[in-house]
């Protein structure tokens, strides 16, 4: 009786190289699929453009000193999002942030024992502003834009029937160490940012939480709300996390900021928008459901690097507003421009293709 052979299953034409080269192609395919490349490009273009101008800031302490400033409006784009995935607006981080800075600049005034109470006492706050927001856009179904935009007014407002227009008190060395200060800590040499460090600290939970069941869900939901609430979701629930996160990472960001800003009523004001655009500039669509955290933080820092490179060309910080106006038009007007039907693969070889039946022709009269 001659022995049996294995069974094998067909040989994939090309061997192992075409089954890593199928890998690779697919990888390039999702990282520049949609308009989430474009912010890469832009981002090396900005970049290639600053080095020209400048060629010191591509020195290692530059470079530190620009993700240092950099990185608060990295944090809000992480924040808005999650907001924003989830097909929702979050017009009240700017306020916050600014209503954070003069909250902590007041209750600390200089007291070294108040910075580690007040900081906890600015991240109930936020989460405190998170949750309203949350809870009056999902259960209230007052939509985003309303209630955030009046939660904007009501925070602007508050601070300055609080403070009488001025604000007073100032902050300790402890606090302002998270957004100034960095390791090793001796000043005039290379240092990496405390700021730095906190940013790629929320950014890896952020991109953890995009990849678990929440972060589906969050997307699911700013795709189809419907749908997703029939597939058993809590869609209220995950878009009231989708605002709590936002209003801590404003938290975040405010604490950032307190390091080398100064404690006035402007602190935070229009970062809202900046965020909005960073994050649309990133490829996240308007409306949700479609997006990458990773692609939104880029978005964030060629923002900053645009601005940068303003001030390189000595052009007016007016022309700001004018620039992220267009970013948005454009972003949304590309992310609604029709997508290209994906092609349909050959069959492998040796596989017959498959054939559509013919409808049946009237018989000729």
């Amino acid at each position: 009786m001659s022995a049996s052979t294995p069974a094998t299953s067909p040989s994939t034409p090309g061997g192992p190289q075409a089954t890593t080269g199928n890998g690779f192609s697919r990888w390039v395919q999702r990282v520049t699929s949609g308009s989430t490349w474009t912010v890469y490009a832009l981002l090396i273009v900005v970049f290639v453009a600053i080095l020209v101008m400048n060629p010191s800031f591509g020195e290692p302490m530059s470079i530190m000193a620009f993700l240092k400033k950099a990185s608060p409006l990295i944090v809000l784009a992480i924040g808005q999002y999650f907001v924003i995935v989830s097909g929702e607006f979050d017009l009240s981080v700017g306020s916050l942030v600014g209503a954070q800075v003069v909250i902590a600049a007041k209750l600390i005034d200089g007291e070294d024992s108040m910075t580690w109470p007040v900081i906890g006492l600015m991240v109930l706050f936020g989460l405190a502003v998170g949750l309203v927001n949350g809870l009056i856009v999902t259960l209230l179904k007052v939509p985003s834009f309303i209630t955030t935009l009046g939660m904007m007014l009501v925070l602007y407002g508050a601070i300055r029937l609080w403070t009488g227009g001025a604000p007073t008190g100032s902050l300790t060395d402890g606090f302002r160490q998270w957004g100034r200060g960095g390791l090793p800590d001796t000043p005039g040499q290379f240092q990496v940012p405390f700021a730095v460090l906190i940013t790629v600290v929320l950014g890896v939970i952020a991109v953890i939480l995009m990849r678990r069941p929440f972060g589906r869900t969050l997307v699911a939901t700013g795709d189809n709300d419907v749908a997703a609430a029939f597939s058993g979701a809590s869609v209220w629930w995950v878009r009231t996390r989708a605002f709590l996160f936002s209003g801590f990472m404003a938290t975040v960001a405010g604490i950032l900021i307190g390091g080398y800003a100064g404690v006035t009523a402007q602190v935070g004001e229009g970062l809202e928008f900046m965020a909005i655009t960073a994050v649309v500039l990133g490829g996240v669509v308007l409306g949700g459901g479609r997006g990458s955290v990773v692609a939104a933080m880029a978005g964030a820092l060629t923002l900053e690097a645009l601005f940068t490179l303003f001030n390189q060309l000595s052009l007016p910080s007016t022309i700001r507003p004018a620039v992220q106006g267009v970013i948005i038009i454009a972003a949304v007007a590309y992310a609604a421009m029709p997508r290209r039907s994906k092609a349909v693969p050959s069959p492998p070889a040796g596989v017959p293709e498959p054939t559509v039946p013919k409808e049946p022709q009237p018989a000729a009269p």
